[in-house]
């Protein structure tokens, strides 16, 4: 079959490789029909991210046909069966799974040793996202064997198209559990940093759970206007203050909930920190830039709380911790409990109040994945999010 494989940095190729087999009595086989290029897949093409190695299998936001089920899995799936896959794999057995702690399931990252010698305990198996999450292959292929197929997916009903649903495997469930876990108040602001996908799907979240205001903070013109469209006020960093702008709009206050959306990569405009994050970065003396986390800290409202959905994969210089304690900040983070949130997503796209494919900008075949992720990367062409057909 044909993947889109990574060979090092910068280094995405369309190679042939095995076709999956079912490995284990709970698995199931996925016939690809639509996958996408996920922001945090960027991580990992700019080789930031430890324990990919080469010829590995991306993505984990994919969704397709089941065309074979293990003997186990058989009384949950059946093939025909059309499936959004999570990119959390789950156990549904153990007592994280139980609790709907889905992304820290205990059973289903298969390196969990060596995971938890580098993070304490190790989290889920994840697909296409480096060997210390299991080293799984991902989705931006033409099949998927996916582990534990009898509680890893999420069925889908008639009368959806494949953009509608396929982001419940990721990005709509990581926005609305960032939004979610700021327990939103009707008088609260909710300021978003990062207006990608994710940050796209959080300022939705936020306005359906109640915001009073949104504010999208981005410098990319077509991510500005989208987040406008969908409700925000932007902020335009290149631009103007973010911090002289959030006192102004929060009557000098702050505001009450400052969310993430952008993770290790953070751009800033020519500010020391992020001038000192980008010289450590480089010569591997630290491994994620934290201008977000470092504003975030400074210019929320005492007593209010940040939420972290951006990625991150190692060690932060420079934290304000100190002002964080002081002010009595509450910290909310993690990869996303996919499966606790989608029941709920699923009837939201049903009934109308949201349809995902908003965010869709560009749809290509997977042949096209290589310069695609460039395109993206690199947000040319007024590039969003990028859809895969196999």
């Amino acid at each position: 079959m044909k993947a889109l494989c990574w060979h090092g940095k910068g280094d995405i190729r369309y190679d042939t490789v095995p076709d999956p087999t079912i490995e284990h009595p709970r698995d199931a086989i996925i016939k690809v029909t639509t996958c996408a290029i996920c922001g945090s897949d960027l991580h990992l093409y700019d080789g930031f991210m430890p324990g990919m190695m080469s010829g590995d299998v991306m993505g984990h936001e994919f969704m397709g046909e089941v065309v074979e089920v293990g003997p186990e899995a058989k009384g949950a799936l059946k093939v025909g069966d059309r499936v959004v896959v999570p990119f959390t794999i789950i156990c549904g057995e153990c007592e994280q799974c139980k609790r709907g702690n889905f992304s820290v399931c205990e059973r289903s990252n298969r390196n969990k040793d060596v995971a938890d010698k580098v993070f304490g305990h190790a989290t889920a198996g994840l697909f296409g996202y480096t060997h210390l999450t299991g080293g799984y292959a991902g989705g931006q292929a033409e099949y998927v064997r996916v582990p534990f197929a009898d509680r890893t997916h999420v069925k889908i009903p008639d009368g959806l198209t494949d953009e509608q649903v396929l982001f419940l495997g990721d990005i709509f469930p990581t926005g609305w559990q960032a939004a979610a876990q700021c327990d939103i108040q009707p008088t609260d602001t909710v300021a978003i940093w990062g207006a990608g996908p994710v940050g796209q799907m959080t300022i939705r979240s936020a306005l359906l759970l109640g915001a009073k205001q949104v504010i999208a903070i981005d410098r990319v013109p077509e991510r500005l206007s989208m987040a406008k469209a969908g409700g925000a006020i932007t902020i335009n960093f290149d631009e103007e203050s973010v911090v002289e702008r959030l006192k102004e709009l929060t009557g000098g206050k702050g505001p009450e909930k400052c969310i993430d959306a952008v993770g290790m990569e953070a751009h800033a405009t020519a500010t020391l920190d992020s001038i000192y994050d980008r010289a450590k970065q480089a010569v591997m003396l630290e491994s994620d830039r934290p201008h977000v986390l470092r504003e975030m800290i400074y210019v929320c409202r005492p007593a209010g709380t940040i939420s972290i959905p951006g990625v991150y994969g190692g060690l932060l210089d420079k934290i304000p911790f100190g002002a964080s304690m002081n002010k009595g900040l509450t910290w909310r983070m993690g990869q996303t409990h996919v499966n606790r949130w989608t029941d709920d997503l699923l009837r939201r796209i049903q009934e109308g109040q949201i349809d995902p494919s908003f965010v869709i900008t560009h749809t290509v075949g997977l042949e096209q994945g290589p310069q695609m992720y460039a395109t993206f990367r690199e947000k040319q062409d007024g590039c969003v999010k990028v859809v895969l057909k196999p």
